[in-house]
């Protein structure tokens, strides 16, 4: 016992004197870098790791003692030398993890992506470093690796077959919440047949609740590739044009007039309905085939907010036309019944 004295003295006040050095680097650094975001999360990364590093080198000092004053039998120092390689490989690889990891986090923050991808894409990382660590580790120990590298891409080959359709959803999950073409909350239509609020992104379907409260799960590969209209991007103010057909014997300046008129008045009376930009009615598309046609331009909180505001509006514009005696026309088609003998009646 008395032959390990010097190098257990020499590892532990090596050890020491890094942990020293350790702290004061660390301080220095946390104020060089400022808030916990881009840089200012690196001492956090390296907080456990520089622990590591400071038994390594502890370690390193101690074997080196033992080494040059003949201390320690050959087998022994082989094994010291091989734990020391062991502590140098984790060290590295726990040091590796980490700062990418940080990195992944601080790049998802900069691009603004959700929890659920940046956690992904973190986790992706960290299970590579580990992977390649552990490979580096297991050749350290004398382990053959060519036989796991083999059996382990025979393996993924064989999964990603049988996972193809989920993999596919997982990568177009991954798509739809890095480029956000949906976000939950929003009113979709989604190829034409979906429409409703989005209530869930996963990573291998969405789901919309349809305005008959009906929820539909649709695959994310479906959604990747198809047409979408998102009536909340950029914002959920939306513009509502209500067509009026009016008799041709009225006077256009009087029907617009009643049309912004009513549209004002119901500003502060009908949920949903906005003041800013102001209503506005034009005879546009115009002369239709029996009646002088109108559009009336209205906006509206949301797209749901659009139903009412077109079923009050349009009876007060109904009440408001027939009290100014503005007719609205209605097609008369008539009939021409005809008998064996060729005479008509109507």
């Amino acid at each position: 016992m008395r032959q390990l004295a010097w190098p257990a003295l020499a590892l532990v006040v090596a050890t020491l004197v890094a942990l020293l050095v350790r702290a004061v680097l660390l301080a220095l650094l946390r104020r060089w870098a400022g808030p916990r975001d881009g840089w200012g999360s690196l001492p956090q990364a390296i907080r456990l790791p520089s622990v590591l590093w400071s038994i390594v080198l502890g370690l390193w000092v101690g074997n080196e003692v033992a080494s040059q004053t003949e201390r320690l039998p050959l087998r022994l120092s082989q094994q010291v030398s091989l734990v020391l390689e062991v502590a140098v490989i984790l060290s590295v690889t726990i040091t590796v993890s980490n700062l990418l990891t940080t990195l992944v986090q601080g790049a998802s923050e900069r691009r603004a992506l959700g929890r659920p991808i940046t956690g992904l894409g973190q986790a992706v990382v960290r299970g590579g470093v580990v992977g390649i660590g552990l490979l580096v580790l297991l050749g350290a120990l004398g382990i053959q690796i060519t036989p796991i590298l083999t059996a382990l891409g025979v393996g993924g080959l064989a999964v990603a077959l049988a996972l193809q359709d989920t993999l596919s959803n997982l990568f177009a999950g991954i798509h739809l919440l890095a480029d956000k073409p949906i976000r939950v909350g929003d009113y979709v239509k989604v190829a034409d047949t979906v429409e409703g609020h989005v209530v869930d992104i996963g990573w291998r379907s969405t789901r919309v609740r349809m305005l008959q409260n009906v929820v539909v799960t649709i695959p994310n590969k479906r959604v990747a590739e198809s047409m979408i209209t998102n009536y909340d991007m950029p914002e959920s103010r939306l513009a509502l044009p209500i067509r009026i057909a009016v008799d041709y014997g009225a006077d256009p300046d009087l029907v617009q007039r009643i049309l912004e008129e009513e549209t004002t008045k119901a500003l502060t009376e009908v949920p949903g309905l906005l003041a800013e930009p102001e209503p506005s009615a034009r005879l546009i598309p115009g002369f239709g085939d029996f009646s002088l046609d109108f559009t009336l331009v209205c906006h509206v909180k949301s797209f749901t907010d659009q139903f009412l505001v077109q079923h009050e509006l349009r009876k007060r514009i109904l009440r408001r036309l027939g009290a100014e005696g503005i007719r609205i026309p209605v097609q008369v088609r008539g009939v021409e019944l005809r008998s064996a003998g060729g005479e008509g009646k109507s």
